[in-house]
């Protein structure tokens, strides 16, 4: 006999038939009910023993956590909670779960003490919910950029660049670290490491896929990024994973066009595929919320939050109107913002970014043409000389989602920029060519996935929605 998922067997109608299902126990009660649970679904199955038919020291070892096969009938529920149930006829133990030691047990833990136990958190409810969404949002994501023309390229992760210029970065090294080789100025010899250079893990794709982009016209990358940031706040990991595409020919009109398409199409997806899942969560989160003082509970449940990205279009505006805005609002004027904002060319916090789409415009914002100063090198000059053609994304709750805009095409005025920011032309050489041979306008953006589905699930800390998070001082798992 084929064995059956959860998840197809809760949506059957044809009772009286024999099935075959494996899963997990999630609890075993009065020696009758058996809640069993594969993973397809955030549901769990009713299993119904007659405990008569059966050997006391097989049940005894029906516990949490243990692994079992069930052959049965699949009848129509008598019970409340659920439509059907499976009355069981033969039950065998595929691997057991000591009760005293389980660390899983059917009662609410905190995030921290599932974070300790990160192998097996994903038995909860809660995490099996977020990875299926994070799933169902990886699949949307590679399937709108192919339906869209768009060709996905496997960037580097190994790198000699330091493609945002932040300087914090893993090096990647064969050379002995207690027998470094060091050149007559004392420094490392990198030239005895395995490539000849100091290398490291990467922290963008994009540059590689500009270069993608000016031949294959629209592509993507999807895949690990590394920042060794020492932050320990719930906005960031060291390890975490970045959509970015790039499109030749496209100016930043465009570029803000792609991502509210992209994004809005994503999350439609996810609400679409992921309706129980999605259900739960917004429920967690209300319970979550009664716990909180009433200034710190949500303004908008899980589905109204993402239904408000799907049904505004997404205000566009400027970098200076914004300040403008900001500098005037009453948070700035009573200082009720952590940074004041006071001038032209400040770096919008995610408190401004907030204030601007829940109170002002109440709606999702593309803020754009921001400041040179606090931007990166590779974004194209504006006519005045004094801003860029950047874009980021805001969304409320969380601030920035997305980064992004038109590059500089042109190789003087990008050569200049490089040179200004301190950065070693001849590790970019192959980057500046690009610009010599039918240089082109074109653009992208970068989305932090783990930032999407932290949006999507409604979930506090980043942490919690990656498999195994790496942050200092963590690399555990």
């Amino acid at each position: 006999m084929k064995r059956s998922s959860v998840a197809k067997l809760l949506k059957s109608d044809t009772f009286q038939q024999d099935v075959k299902i494996k899963g997990w126990v999630r609890t075993f009660r009065s020696n009758r009910f058996i809640a069993l649970n594969d993973g397809s679904t955030i549901n769990n199955i009713q299993c119904v023993v007659d405990f008569e038919n059966f050997d006391e020291t097989l049940l005894k070892r029906v516990t949490t956590g243990a692994a079992i096969q069930i052959k049965g009938t699949l009848v129509e529920s008598q019970g409340k909670g659920q439509n059907i149930e499976i009355q069981v006829t033969d039950l065998k133990i595929l691997g057991d779960s000591d009760p005293e030691i389980y660390p899983i047990q059917p009662k609410q833990h905190s995030l921290e003490f599932l974070r300790e136990n990160a192998h097996l958190r994903v038995r909860t409810n809660t995490f099996a919910a977020v990875m299926r969404v994070r799933s169902t949002l990886s699949y949307a994501i590679h399937k709108y950029f192919t339906d869209n023309g768009f060709y996905n390229v496997h960037t580097p992760i190994i790198t000699g660049s330091d493609a945002e210029g932040a300087g914090e970065m893993f090096t990647v090294t064969t050379l002995d670290l207690n027998k470094l080789p060091k050149g007559e100025d004392g420094k490392i010899n990198f030239k005895e490491d395995f490539f000849g250079k100091n290398t490291n893990l990467t922290v963008s794709g994009q540059l590689e896929a500009e270069t993608f982009a000016m031949a294959l016209s629209k592509v993507y990358t999807f895949g690990p990024t590394f920042r060794a940031e020492n932050s320990n706040t719930s906005r960031h990991l060291a390890e975490f994973w970045m959509i970015e595409p790039e499109v030749a020919f496209n100016d930043l009109m465009d570029n803000m066009d792609l991502a509210e398409d992209f994004i809005k199409y994503v999350i439609k997806y996810a609400m679409e595929n992921c309706v129980d899942d999605l259900a739960f969560l917004e429920q967690r989160l209300i319970q979550e919320d009664k716990s909180k003082p009433q200034q710190q509970r949500s303004e908008m449940n899980l589905l109204d939050k993402l239904n408000f990205v799907l049904e505004n279009n997404f205000k566009r505006v400027s970098y200076t109107e914004a300040i403008d805005i900001l500098k005037n609002s009453t948070p700035n004027k009573k200082k009720k913002f952590q940074y004041i904002i006071n001038e032209w060319g400040a770096d919008l916090q995610s408190e401004h970014e907030r204030f601007l789409v829940e109170q002002h415009f109440k709606c999702p914002v593309i803020l754009f043409d921001y400041p040179a100063k606090i931007k990166a090198f590779y974004m194209r000059l504006n006519d005045d000389g004094k801003t860029v053609r950047a874009m980021d994304v805001l969304f409320p709750g969380i601030g920035e989602i997305v980064g992004g805009s038109q590059r500089e095409e042109r190789y003087d005025i990008l050569k200049a920029k490089m040179e200004a920011n301190h950065i070693d032309e001849n590790e970019l050489w192959w980057y500046l060519d690009t610009r010599k041979f039918g240089t082109a306008v074109h653009s992208g953006f970068g989305l932090g996935f783990e930032r999407l589905v932290q949006f999507v699930t409604g979930m506090g800390n980043i942490r919690d929605v990656i498999p195994f998070p790496r942050t200092p001082q963590n690399a555990e798992f």
